[in-house]
Parts: structure tokens; sequence; C-alpha cells
């Protein structure tokens, strides 16, 4: 049986992810999904009959985005905030994608998520911790600052990753080189992505996958360009093809090979 989730109906938006595929619940004022969860889905390499595991999944976005492009998956995701937990077991539910919740802290990772994983996704929170002004919803504060350091979601990741096991993870630019430090010597293979708004525009984004126990040596991709023109003009959809297929058709993110 569901959990009632802390989150009041009135509290909620009902919103379309993949064209229409999916219908997530997501709060009206706490974190909320948009674009960053779906590209992220769309860069994980994952066969059918695999195990994934969420480091963070929020309302379940980005797993269920993941579940929907790949069928037979073994999807088990980790929130540490309990409404938001919640709330992805129901969206898991609605959506008719298997996806086993567990609320709880990476920093002390529950008994049941103590075991190997082929791949491991994360959209960790972008800001550091005291930088900028603290967000007036405690959720959305809690998802978007950190306090546990990014070294710690990459130590977590590895800790739970098969030896040859794929790392994707989405983060904000600036914290690159704070990523590619914490890699150290137990990931090779990665590859980079930077996500740019538009063309000439620089990277707000980026896309990493690593594997654990690689032995590929480092890429940096050609930018992936979100929308088209050089500024918004409007309320209309100005994604690129590429981005379009991704966020509208469940595609695929092709640049990795």
């Amino acid at each position: 049986m569901v959990e009632r989730p802390d989150f009041a109906p009135e509290d909620l938006s009902d919103d379309g992810f993949l064209g229409g595929r999916l219908r997530i619940w997501q709060p009206r004022r706490g974190y909320r999904g948009a674009a960053d969860p779906v590209l992220l889905a769309a860069a994980v390499p994952a066969r059918p009959g695999q195990t994934v595991l969420e480091l963070g999944c929020g309302a379940g976005v980005a797993s269920l985005c993941l579940g929907a492009r790949v069928a037979g998956l073994d999807l088990a995701g980790l929130e540490l905030q309990p409404a938001y937990a919640a709330l992805a077991r129901r969206n898991a539910e609605r959506n008719r994608i298997a996806l086993a919740v567990h609320g709880g802290d990476l920093a002390a990772m529950p008994a049941a998520l103590r075991r190997g994983f082929d791949h491991v996704i994360a959209n960790p929170p972008y800001y550091p911790a005291r930088a900028g002004t603290a967000a007036r919803d405690p959720g959305r504060e809690t998802a978007l600052r950190e306090a546990t350091p990014l070294a710690d979601w990459i130590a977590a990741a590895r800790r739970r990753l098969h030896p040859g096991g794929w790392l994707t993870l989405i983060l904000s630019a600036d914290r690159l080189p704070e990523l590619l430090g914490a890699l150290g010597s137990g990931f090779g293979s990665a590859a980079l992505l930077p996500l740019a708004p538009r063309a000439g525009r620089p990277a707000t984004r980026a896309i990493l996958r690593a594997r654990k126990c690689g032995r590929g040596a480092f890429r940096l991709l050609a930018p992936m360009v979100l929308h088209q023109g050089a500024a918004h003009d409007g309320d209309r959809d100005s994604y690129t093809p590429e981005a379009r297929a991704i966020l509208r058709e469940a595609a695929a993110l092709s640049p990795f090979g």
C-alpha cells in the first residue's frame, strides 16, 4: 500500500513529461524537476534487465523517464526527504513503472541498497553549502544546496557500482573542477557533455558519464545546444531537434556513442 504523502493535493501540480508519456505530481513550491532529470535519464546506457540506483531521486522524474525509455530495468531510488520519497512512490505507481524508493541519507545507505548496481545516476545539489541566498521552501533548499559534499556523492556511487558499472550525473558547469577531482582513480573511460542554452552561449550544465575501473581516456564532447535562436522570443517551444527528441519523444542522448 502506498503511504500517504505529506503534500496536500492542492500543493501539487500534475505535469507531463516525454510528450505526455508520463504524468508526474510535483510540489508547486518545492523542488521541481524540469529538463535536467530528463536529459540525465536519456544519457544512461542501461539495457533491459540491468539494475539502476538513483541517488536523491526527488519525485522520481529521472528514474521514471529512464524506465519509460528502457523496459525491464530494476530501478531503485534513494531520497532524503520523506515527503518526496512518498511522492516518487505514488508517481511510480501512477505510471505503472516499478521503482523501489528508499528513504535515507547516502552517507548512511539503507541496508536494502547495500548491493551492487550496473548504473548509478544522480542530479546532485547545484549549490555548495553557504553559497548564495537560501530558498524560502525548505524542500527546495535541501534539493538545491548541498549538505553532503559532492565528493561523498561520488564515493557513495563508487561503492554501489559493480566493477565496470556506469556513473551518470548532471550538474552545474561551475562544479566541474570539483567533480573531476572527486572521480579520482576509481573511475575511468569518462566522457563529459557540456549543455549550452543556445549556440554561442557558455555551457551552464554538463552531463558526465564514467565507468568504475574503466581504462579508457577522458573525452570532452562537443556541446549540445538546447534552444534554437539567439534569444527567447515568446511563449513557445524553441528546443533544437535533438533536444526536442529527448524531451518530448523519449530518445536516447546520442553524443556519448
